[in-house]
């Protein structure tokens, strides 16, 4: 582990296996709560210098680490399909992303000055932006490369060091960089730590020198992620959680256009399904359903699902075995409630699959609105299709669920869709596209899907503390 400025093995480890062949492929280090403990002290000493760094040469920082991706990133890719089963031509692509995320949030250091309100010929006020000190986050297993970088940029721009906890099941992409990372950053300001997140979570959450957490997973342990940041203190918390996103087809939409547009929602090409985005309910007009239904199976049945490593392959595995179990166990609670998948519900046929967390693409049609397939989020390679009769039983359906992450809708008719767009309660709508994301647009969900947003100005405002002066002149 990039550990308070060195590379630690630390006292204990854990076994990784491939999700693809079931192979041992390493033993990485499982942090303590000492070790975070160290981590966090590097930091503040770290941070106190850091602070005092002028923005631009944070910013140049940042570039630095791009430039670091860029050139390591058949290396860093080939590490994630390996580790979370993701094929290796997203995960380079995943690269991609962290460095323009890296490079783009650079751009926006002008953004982190202050203000001067208006004031009375007696006094000057003014308003500045300064740092928490050091930064806790917690990112999941489906980008392990792409957000154990990408998730540096905005706490260190805005002056705070970092200590990372990398996912459980996916840790060696992190690691990585923290090899690479060695001799970049200033010693002590980024450490990443791999290890059990049921110790490390909550030493890093709890810690008392901590007041800012950032954590991407689900919404149970951001739950637990509150419930313990509360206990230790008044903390600063984010949270990008779950979603069961819906895309609505309307009558009017281009059915071609929208029956591609919902596999690629789904993110099977990415990550199998396994992002918090995926536009997992579809939602289509009762005119269309047949012709949508019909076309996105013929679309997804295509998909060449194989080794992550292999360039060829369009979609791998789930993580571990048990989430492989958990998506199929889904797969049959909706059996049981009497639906049938058009497409898929079980393990890929084939030896070469055997060995591996395998789920084939699966689609169910005329899903009820009350069945599980359409109320929880499944994480998995599962869409769930359900027809309606008007807009505003569309809205009604999309409004019912806890969660509030995204939404998508077609149509030809913008003004209906800016129109439905303000009914949606969606932290992120698109409009005849889905699931694709831009740098600069704030990501981020409401209801029980977060707190906050990323991808933004507004997450590099948010590492960030205001404080007000008055000066009598």
């Amino acid at each position: 582990m990039l550990l308070a400025g060195r590379l630690q093995a630390g006292t204990h480890t854990y076994p990784i296996y491939s999700p693809s062949t079931g192979a041992h492929l390493a033993d990485v280090p499982a942090a303590t709560a000492a070790d975070v403990h160290d981590a966090v002290t590097a930091g503040e000493a770290a941070a106190a210098d850091w602070r005092l760094v002028a923005p631009a040469q944070r910013a140049t920082l940042l570039r630095t680490i791009a430039a670091v991706l860029r050139t390591n990133r058949a290396e860093l890719a080939r590490l994630d399909a390996m580790d979370c089963g993701n094929p290796v031509t997203a995960m380079a692509g995943d690269v991609d992303q962290a460095a323009e995320l890296l490079e783009r949030t650079a751009d926006w250091v002008a953004d982190l000055g202050g203000s001067a309100p208006a004031a009375d010929a007696d006094h000057l006020h003014y308003v500045v932006r300064e740092p928490f000190g050091v930064v806790g986050r917690i990112v999941p297993y489906n980008h392990p490369l792409m957000f154990a970088a990408s998730k540096l940029a905005a706490p260190l721009l805005a002056g705070n060091a970092v200590v990372l906890k990398a996912p459980d099941q996916a840790p060696l992409s992190a690691l990585r960089l923290g090899e690479l990372l060695l001799d970049v950053v200033p010693p002590g300001l980024v450490s990443f730590l791999s290890g059990h997140g049921e110790e490390v979570g909550p030493a890093l959450v709890g810690h008392p020198s901590i007041r800012r957490i950032a954590f991407t997973g689900s919404v149970a342990t951001g739950q637990r992620v509150l419930q313990t940041a509360a206990a230790a203190g008044i903390k600063s918390v984010s949270l990008e959680l779950g979603g069961k996103n819906p895309m609505v087809i309307l009558p009017d939409a281009d059915v071609e256009a929208a029956s591609a547009g919902a596999i690629a929602g789904m993110n099977f090409h990415w990550t199998g399904g396994q992002s918090c985005g995926s536009t997992s309910r579809l939602l289509v007009h009762r005119s269309l359903v047949d012709e949508v239904v019909e076309r996105a199976v013929a679309a997804a049945r295509t998909i060449r699902v194989g080794d992550p490593l292999d360039p060829s392959t369009e979609m791998g595995t789930m993580v571990t075995p048990e989430h492989r179990d958990r998506v199929l166990g889904y797969v049959e609670r909706g059996r049981l409630e009497g639906l049938r998948p058009a497409l898929g519900g079980r393990a890929p046929d084939g030896e070469r699959y055997r060995n591996g967390a395998f789920v084939a693409p699966t689609i169910f049609a005329d899903v009820p609105p009350s069945s599980v397939l359409a109320r929880e989020e499944i994480f998995g390679p599962v869409l769930a299709v359900t027809p309606f009769d008007d807009v505003a039983e569309a809205v009604a359906m999309v409004n019912s669920s806890v969660y509030g992450l995204t939404a998508s809708i077609w149509t030809r008719d913008l003004s209906l869709a800016h129109r439905t767009v303000r009914q949606l309660q969606a932290g992120y709508v698109w409009v005849n596209t889905a699931s694709r994301h831009f740098v600069g647009m704030p990501f981020g969900g409401v209801k029980d899907s977060g707190l906050g947003r990323e991808e933004s100005v507004e997450e590099l405002h948010s590492f960030t503390q205001s404080k007000a002066v008055t000066v009598r002149l």
